[in-house]
């Protein structure tokens, strides 16, 4: 059987493309909430940092310099109580290269194996890094509450599992996983887990947890800068666990040139050293949460409900293409259907809560 060559789909947000031009005749424009890209702006430190770092002459250390990996172990001792040693920390060019690119390097680690587990409704990026590393995508069930139905997993597939992702706070749903069922699913059966925490910072109901707290065995922690710090442009994130884990990517990625700019490290060692500013973000995203439901609650009759992390709006529309086609029509507003996120998700739509406060007053009045 001759292979056929690898075509890219459509990249999901493109497929908004229509809608958008529908949106756009309303007076104003387009009020984005498909994708989740921070409008608010990151300190006058961070920019200072940016700005006056003298950093971008030379080629940056690929593992991250000795200030933002310091920066990152003390940040994971504030937040999670734990003290992960920087030996065991290396920094990436944003978590979705590290998504992406992860499984081709698991692949070339342990090429006896050929699967990526990932939760079946999820961030796009976990099939598609599978894919496009040759590796069979299998899709983990969910359960009721959101979570990893870990026992659903045929032995077969855990057999030749390379990895599992698993995202808390999940992107889209919100959901909090359950971090240390998965940590201990990973050592029973030798399948490395790869936690995306990007969202922690953003619980709503509980303190925001990492697998790292359930021991560094097996287990690879992966934050970002981005929603924290409102940084997303700048592309500074981190990962951190397992020592052998650790040290065979970073030395990988030191071959592949993966460095993240010198001027963005030192924008990222004062923003992981600042806790002040995303507490204030906290406080925006919750407002905006609460605020955007109640206008999209009045207007579709559907009871929006909060989500325990993160700063998406998660929920059944019955349809989520006509509900994102009536909201472009009626409101101008750009919402992603919930399909991007897996078949699972095709009922329901995704809302990101990334726009001004005076956007989502636009939209309200809109709605009215």
């Amino acid at each position: 059987m001759t292979a056929q060559p690898f075509v890219p789909p459509p990249y999901p947000y493109d497929r908004l493309d229509s809608l958008a031009k529908l949106a756009a005749t309303h007076d104003g424009g387009v009020i984005d909430l498909s994708i989740g890209t921070p409008c608010d702006a990151p300190t006058a430190a961070v920019i200072a940092a940016l700005a006056t770092s003298n950093a971008e002459r030379g080629y940056p250390a690929s593992i991250g310099s000795e200030p933002l990996r310091g920066a990152a172990r003390d940040w994971m001792r504030r937040r999670f109580d734990v003290d992960v040693p920087s030996a065991q920390i290396a920094v990436c060019v944003g978590s979705k290269e590290f998504v992406a690119s992860t499984p081709h390097y698991m692949k070339l680690r342990r090429p006896d194996r050929d699967t990526v587990l990932f939760p079946a409704v999820a961030y796009p990026t976990y099939e598609m890094g599978a894919i496009l590393a040759g590796c069979r995508a299998v899709a983990v069930p969910m359960t009721a509450a959101g979570g990893l139905d870990l026992s659903a997993i045929a032995a077969d597939d855990a057999a030749r599992a390379l990895m599992l992702w698993v995202n808390s706070p999940s992107n889209p749903t919100g959901a909090l996983d359950d971090l240390g069922a998965a940590a201990r699913w990973g050592r029973t059966h030798g399948v490395p887990v790869f936690s995306d925490e990007c969202y922690v910072e953003f619980t709503w109901h509980q303190a925001g947890e990492s697998i790292v707290q359930h021991g560094l065995d097996g287990v690879v922690a992966l934050h970002s800068l981005s929603k924290r710090s409102n940084l997303a442009g700048v592309r500074v994130a981190f990962y951190a666990g397992d020592a052998d884990i650790v040290n065979y990517l970073k030395e990988v990625r030191k071959h592949v040139g993966m460095m993240v700019p010198g001027p963005a490290q030192a924008a990222g060692v004062v923003a992981l050293n600042d806790d002040a500013h995303v507490a204030a973000q906290r406080e925006v995203y919750v407002r905006r949460l609460a605020r955007t439901a109640d206008v999209l609650s009045r207007w579709s009759g559907i009871n929006i409900a909060q989500p325990a992390g993160g700063f998406y709006l998660w929920f059944d529309a019955r349809d989520g293409w006509e509900f994102a086609e009536r909201l472009a029509r009626d409101g101008g507003a750009l919402v992603s259907p919930g399909d991007f996120y897996g078949a699972g998700g095709a009922n329901n739509v995704r809302v990101a809560v990334v726009q001004p406060d005076d956007r989502i007053e636009l939209l309200a009045q809109r709605l009215k």
